[in-house]
């Protein structure tokens, strides 16, 4: 009975490191990634439920998440840690009253909208529109501070694998999804008071 929750585990665990890879190859454009994260926790759910997943539907959910908004998302985020990007760099070059804290903030910012993005990413459904998922989920981000903080941590994990060798940050991808769904069904748990 334990090696068997061991070996159940342990498939996750392979499992959301092949969907890594899969969100990592078709983010490559960058302006898909929101629907390629989509896509990997469409797939994570799928297979943890015993419902039929693969290639094959990671691909049909990729493009149902495209068609449902995902290149805006994707150009929308691309366009704002850029603008982070700049700000930071701006501030490090040009000393200036509170430019420390406008750079802080600034970083925050971006904290938030990743994880906003990656809650509404773990919440697409097929059909389902990126707008209205964004305002829900950020309200969520804000809300659950500890399911967020368990989202970046799984960006921590993705930021260490790519200290120690980058091409691991590919497949670690899948464990910041796992990371995202589990804050999310974490926060959907009827809480219990005694």
């Amino acid at each position: 009975m334990r090696r068997e929750r061991l070996l159940a585990r342990f498939a996750v665990f392979a499992e959301s490191l092949l969907a890594g890879v899969w969100i990592a190859v078709a983010a490559l454009p960058l302006v898909t990634l929101p629907a390629a994260l989509a896509a990997g926790a469409a797939h994570l759910r799928r297979w943890t439920g015993g419902e039929d997943a693969g290639l094959r539907h990671f691909t049909a959910d990729l493009r149902a998440a495209l068609r449902g908004g995902g290149w805006a998302t994707g150009l929308g985020c691309v366009a704002a840690f850029a603008l982070t990007a700049a700000d930071v760099t701006l501030v490090r070059a040009l000393p200036v009253p509170g430019g420390r804290a406008t750079g802080a903030v600034a970083i925050l910012a971006a904290l938030w909208l990743t994880v906003t993005v990656l809650r509404a990413a773990t919440a697409w459904r097929p059909g389902l529109r990126w707008r209205a998922l964004l305002g829900p989920a950020a309200r969520r981000a804000l809300r659950d501070p500890a399911g967020s903080l368990l989202v970046v941590c799984g960006l921590a994990v993705i930021a260490a694998s790519a200290w120690l060798s980058a091409p691991l940050a590919l497949p670690a991808l899948g464990i910041l999804v796992a990371s995202t769904s589990a804050a999310e069904h974490r926060g959907a748990m009827p809480t219990t008071t005694t």
